[in-house]
């Protein structure tokens, strides 16, 4: 993947997690704030626990952060894979969001 892909697959993950969350605010009436500055995204949560999607393009990997840990993820071809063998990047993301609002919800990327 060239610098140019990872640019525009890096926004899309971003655009996709930051509608989906407004889409829990708005139509599932669960308290997720977005916050974005350029390729940081922020999502905080009722309880004040935050999450944080960002990506890194030199190394062309997409980074989270929450709680549980700091995890990092390439672009295998058709799923963003943890570098050290965890869940995929939506899975685990999806874990995360559910454990934090308390409904099962399903990030799609």
């Amino acid at each position: 993947m060239n610098d140019t892909e990872f640019h525009t697959r890096a926004t899309a993950i971003l655009d996709a997690i930051e509608a989906q969350a407004d889409h829990w605010f708005e139509q599932l009436d669960l308290d997720v704030e977005t916050k974005r500055n350029g390729n940081v995204l922020n999502l905080i949560f009722e309880s004040g626990h935050q999450v944080v999607i960002n990506s890194q393009a030199p190394l062309h990997e997409m980074w989270l952060a929450a709680r549980s840990g700091g995890f990092h993820y390439k672009f295998d071809g058709q799923h963003w894979k943890d570098t050290r063998g965890g869940l995929d990047l939506h899975d685990l993301l999806s874990q995360i969001c559910s454990n934090e609002t308390g409904q099962q919800l399903v990030v799609k990327l």
